[in-house]
């Protein structure tokens, strides 16, 4: 499985079927999942706790298969938690992308990165 021939069903279907054969669904309350979710996150975060911004990408070089991991578990846990509330995360990402076109027009914010307030 790679991402050129994986769908976003797929995944969820892979994650469905491990929890379901674990009977861990009883446990997966929106609450519990979010905060599965942040909690998965911080320990991504953690590989760059007080790095600068140039060491990032040396960091992610020497511990790409720790942070891979980081990355799949927040990635399980999204998936999960879109199982869980029958969200579609293809229309929700599009949907979002949508607002996003709205709020941070190109010709106000190409090539700068100051907050979005500041555009208006």
């Amino acid at each position: 499985m790679n991402d050129h021939s994986t769908t976003i069903n797929q995944l969820k279907q892979l994650v469905d079927d491990f929890i379901d054969q674990r009977d861990w669904h009883q446990f997966h309350s929106p609450k519990n999942l979010s905060m599965n979710i942040a909690a998965e996150a911080a320990e991504l975060m953690e590989h760059f706790l007080w790095c600068s911004t140039q060491e990032a990408s040396a960091i992610v070089n020497k511990q790409r298969s720790d942070i891979q991991d980081e990355l799949a578990d927040i990635l399980m846990a999204v998936c999960t938690f879109a199982n869980a509330t029958g969200i579609d995360l293809s229309s929700a990402l599009v949907h979002k992308l949508e607002k996003h076109k709205i709020k941070y027009p190109i010709e106000k914010c190409k090539g700068k990165s100051d907050k979005y307030t500041t555009y208006t």
